[in-house]
This record gives structure tokens, sequence and C-alpha cells, in this order.
């Protein structure tokens, strides 16, 4: 999502000033790179082709993110009596989500919807009522499937589940990515250059907002 203010050396790639003028408005930039990236990979299965996606994404990124895999597997299923006494994995994996700057969600399709597990870690996230850590972190989503629809449905229900958790969407560029056989290798490597360049460029938007959401205009006061 381009905007004007400081180019940063990436090829198209423009980022806001820490402090200086927004809109005519004085700015502050909360936070400076690195910032800290926790990714979430919505299948448990370890051959995922999502799990293939998130390795190219993180090789395309700008050196300006750090990432975190946040895993959702060891989570039990999300029951409110629990709300008063969180399980230890419930609560070290809230803290991981409370340490980031920003939130990628790489996840399949499963029946015109997220797969359950990733359904239940937001669940586990966002509760109790009152501490939800997903709230006001820049997010991103983006998706594979075997199919050309690329996971769209699932990635809107997703969306609407962010929405609703307060979270602030990169709403452009959107990414459905149809995973043909041997567009990206084992290690990440992406072998179609559009592709490549597709995917570089939806980092370097990533990275763009995450500095738009951490830029503040300060209070009159």
């Amino acid at each position: 999502m381009p905007y004007s203010g400081r180019t940063d050396g990436h090829k198209g790639l423009h980022a806001p000033a820490a402090r200086g003028q927004h809109g005519g408005m004085a700015t502050i930039n909360e936070l400076q790179p690195p910032y800290a990236v926790g990714y979430f990979v919505g299948s448990l299965s370890e051959q995922s082709i999502n799990r293939t996606l998130s390795k190219a994404l993180l090789r395309l990124a700008p050196s300006e993110l750090r990432f975190t895999e946040i895993g959702i597997g060891e989570l039990p299923l999300y029951n409110r009596d629990l709300d008063g006494d969180f399980p230890a994995v419930a609560r070290e994996f809230k803290q991981a989500i409370a340490a980031q700057d920003a939130l990628l969600f790489i996840t399949p399709e499963y029946n015109r919807s997220i797969p359950g597990a990733l359904k239940n870690a937001i669940d586990w996230a966002s509760r109790p009522y009152g501490e939800n850590v997903i709230a006001r972190k820049a997010t991103a989503v983006i998706g594979a499937s075997g199919g050309q629809i690329g996971t769209a449905v699932g990635q809107q229900h997703l969306r609407s589940i962010l929405s609703f958790l307060q979270a602030p969407q990169m709403n452009a560029p959107e990414a459905y990515i149809w995973m043909r056989p041997g567009l990206i290798e084992e290690d990440g490597t992406v072998t179609d250059p559009g592709t490549e360049e597709f995917l570089r460029g939806f980092m370097n938007s990533f990275f763009e907002y995450i500095e738009r959401v951490l830029t503040v205009v300060p209070s009159a006061s």
C-alpha cells in the first residue's frame, strides 16, 4: 500500500519518517526497525504447501523484519471454563503474540473457511474478554492451494474474524497463490520469476504497512 514518505532503500518502497510531517500533522513512529513479526501457518501438516510458502515469504522479506513462527499445534481446544486459569501452553502462546509488532497469517482453506486449528488458536489469543492480544497489531493474510481459487474464500472469513478483533489489516495487495507443482521448492526458492516478484512485493508492502500502523499522530495535549 504505497504512500508518500522517505525512500527506504527498497525498490518502489516508501515509508514515513520517524518524526516529521504527515498530511500536515506531526507524526511519531513508536518503534524503529527491525520489527518483530509473528507468523502462523494455518495447517498442522509438516508437508503443507502453506509451510513451503512461508519459507519463500521469509526468504523474500525485507531485512528490516524479524520473524518468529508462533505454533498452534500444541494448544488444547478452547474452553471458556479455563478463562480464569489458562493452561501454561496457552499463556505462553499469548505472550509470544504480545511480543510481536505485527502478525502474518499463512493459511490453507478448509471447507470455504479457515482450519479449525487456526480458529482455535485465535480464540485462545482473544480470551478472556478484555485480554485480546491480537488487537491493534498490523496483520497480513496470504494462502496457497492446489486450485486456482487460491484460498480466497477462506481468507475472507479470516479477515472478518480479524476485523472483529480490532486488528488493522493490509487490504492490498491480496494474495491467493495457486501452488502448481514445482512453483516453490522445499527450501522456499521460487522457480517462477513473476511469482517471486509478486511475493517480494507483498512482503515489501507488508513492511510499509507495519510502519504505517506504527506511525501515530500525537494528541494535541
